[in-house]
Parts: C-alpha cells; structure tokens; sequence
C-alpha cells in the first residue's frame, strides 16, 4: 500500500474475500451445482466484493489522513465503521441491480435485501475490525522500532556537535552537564567540554536514569561524579563531587523536592528512575 504502508492487507484481503464469497453461498444455499452458471455468479459475486472492499480500504486511507485515531480512537472507529458499511452495502447494491438488470428481465429478489445484506454486513464489520488491528499492530511496531533506536542511542552515547565534527561521546566517558552564563556545557572525564545546541531539559530527555541524575537547574551529573551526600536545612542535601580542578563545584545543593529521588538513584534498592527534568 504505497499512502498507508502500515496496511499490508492486498494479498490478504484477494484471497480472503474469494473465501468470503464462497461461504456465503454455503450460508445461503441448501444445495449449490457446481456448473459454468455458478461459477460465472461467484465471478461476479467475488469480483462485487473487491469492488465494495476496495471503497472500505479508500474510506479507512482517507479517515487516517482526516480523522486520525489520536486521543478519541472510539469516535474514528464508529465513523469508519458506519461509512465503509454504508459504502460496501452500497457498492454491491447497486452492482448487483445492475447486473441483473442486464442479464434477466425480472428484479432483485427480496430475499437479497432481507437476508443476503444482513449477512454481508457481518462481513464487513470484520473486515473493519481487521483494519483497526493492523492499525494498532503497526502501531505496535513503531513502537517497538523507536524503544529499540532509543536503547540504541542510550548504549552508544551523547551526540554532540564540535566545529564541523559530529561526535558521539560515550556515557561513560561524560562527567555531566551543566549551565555557565546561559551556555550548556558538556564535561568529560578528562575535563574536555563541549557545547551541546541543547538545554538541560531536552538533554535530560536523551539520558540513561540510572547513570545520570538532574540535581538541580544548573547540573546533571553522572554517576560516577557524585562521591556522597549529607543533609543540609530545610530538607536539601549537599551532593559532594569529584573534584575537576576547579571546574565544578565540590558541593553541590539538591532541593528538598528532589531529596528523595537523588537518595533512591543513589542508593537504589528497587529499578533505577528516570531522568527527571525538575529543578
């Protein structure tokens, strides 16, 4: 499907609505002859269903584009359900009085109406509902796909710009970050810096909780770089810092609100947390 790749159903679909088609005839008729008649009427009845398929899968293609799942996924799925409905049973409606408007001379049995297109419609709230799980499967495996190029970029390192180099500074080789004078700066193990085009919050997005933890507005730090902590007033905590001959600060203030998450990444007894962005 070249607008909605997410949709890999035309192979499916020409082959299940042949087998639609043959089962209605089972569901429909006590005794079915096998001749060129009712093989030329299940032609036809199977070619009507591609047809009334082909105007369900252009309503679920233009629903994606217009009104997609988003935040109120069950108001879409009513919409779609009516309107490929609607355009199914109208599609095999009209083929079918036309088709028999060219072959015989008497109309549409009543039966068609009353029975046939309550079973047909059955039919197309599955073909409906196969469409919402490959909505949600494929769903499933972007995301799959983005946790998979997340954990990718957490194992590998920090992208970081350095005159015309794009460089990927290991996790273990960063001491942290931090802002001096409205710059963010990036701090090796071996004091090197780097300026990242990145403020706290969004680099916070992009860091391993478990090795990295906000302290407060102005730092985060690895790991590695934090030695130990006391308690100060009003519930803050002093955060003590390897020295990085007088880069950073040897002690660092962590806000009461932030006490109690620096302490369980710290010292962790359960998983490790996430990298907040909170001050």
């Amino acid at each position: 499907m070249s607008t909605q790749p997410k949709y890999r159903d035309i192979p499916f679909f020409l082959i299940a609505i042949a087998f639609i088609s043959g089962f209605n005839y089972y569901l429909t008729y006590t005794y079915i002859r096998f001749d060129w008649y009712t093989l030329l009427r299940y032609t036809l009845d199977t070619l009507t269903g591609y047809l009334a398929w082909w105007a369900v899968r252009a309503i679920v293609i233009y629903l994606d584009k217009k009104i997609p799942y988003g935040a109120r996924p069950l108001k879409r799925i009513l919409i779609q359900f009516f309107l490929t409905t609607l355009a199914g049973i109208s599609v095999i409606i009209v083929t079918t009085e036309l088709l028999n408007f060219i072959v015989t001379d008497h109309p549409v049995p009543m039966s068609f109406y009353l029975y046939d297109l309550f079973i047909i419609s059955i039919w197309f709230f599955v073909i409906n509902g196969i469409y919402v799980g490959m909505h949600y499967y494929a769903e499933l495996r972007t995301s799959e796909t983005l946790r998979k190029v997340e954990k990718q970029v957490r194992i590998s390192g920090f992208s970081v710009k350095h005159g015309k180099q794009n460089l990927m500074i290991p996790f273990e080789d960063i001491f942290g970050f931090y802002t001096d004078e409205g710059y963010t700066t990036l701090l090796t193990r071996e004091n090197k810096k780097y300026l990242p085009d990145r403020s706290l919050d969004k680099i916070a997005e992009n860091l391993p909780g478990e090795r990295f933890f906000r302290l407060n507005r102005q730092f985060i730090l690895h790991r590695d770089a934090v030695t130990g902590y006391k308690r100060a007033a009003d519930g803050k905590l002093e955060v003590w810092i390897t020295p990085t001959s007088g880069i950073l600060p040897e002690v660092v203030q962590v806000s009461r609100l932030r006490a109690a998450a620096f302490k369980a990444w710290f010292e962790p007894e359960t998983d490790a947390p996430t990298l907040s962005t909170d001050s």
